[in-house]
């Protein structure tokens, strides 16, 4: 059975906007899945990072896919540390790249790897702009509000600008 997940996408070290494309056609090889829908892509503050940290580039992709939740999560990590040489770290740290699931249907999960829908996206402008792109009347599954009634009421001091 194909489900749509909301995949985030971040990168702030190197080629960023390469970076977000790579990715993307990364996540179109996940077995069983495909690429169906891809924000524009959006320069953002580092929220929650040390002073000086670069600004982010930003995305949101929908992925149709038949994985299960963990095994998709799987896959993003495989992403990030096999193509994107990332390391796990206790504390958030400058990336080539970040991939985060945001959405998987209507699934409510909470494990120790793994909540839905994310437990911080309804509370980034860097996750709701791009994801209201694609998404906008789209219900997440806790408040039952829309993407874009979401983003309408988010006050954040976060800065977040269209890329041309």
């Amino acid at each position: 059975m194909e489900t749509d997940a909301y995949i985030a996408l971040g990168s702030n070290l190197g080629d960023r906007e390469l970076n977000l494309l790579r990715a993307v056609g990364e996540l179109g090889k996940i077995p069983g899945s495909r690429v169906t829908g891809l924000s524009r892509f959006y320069e953002t503050s580092p929220v929650g990072m040390p002073s000086g940290t670069p600004a982010f580039y930003n995305g949101v992709a929908r992925l149709r896919t038949t994985q299960t939740p963990h095994d998709l999560l799987t896959e993003l990590q495989r992403i990030e540390r096999a193509i994107f040489g990332r390391t796990p770290a206790a504390e958030p740290q400058s990336r080539r790249l970040d991939l985060d699931l945001l959405l998987y249907g209507t699934e409510q999960l909470s494990t120790p790897d793994l909540t839905l829908p994310h437990p911080r996206m309804t509370a980034r402008r860097f996750v709701l702009l791009p994801l209201a792109d694609i998404a906008p009347t789209l219900r997440e599954p806790v408040s039952k509000q829309t993407i874009a009634d979401l983003l309408t009421s988010l006050t954040t001091d976060e800065q977040v600008s269209l890329l041309e």
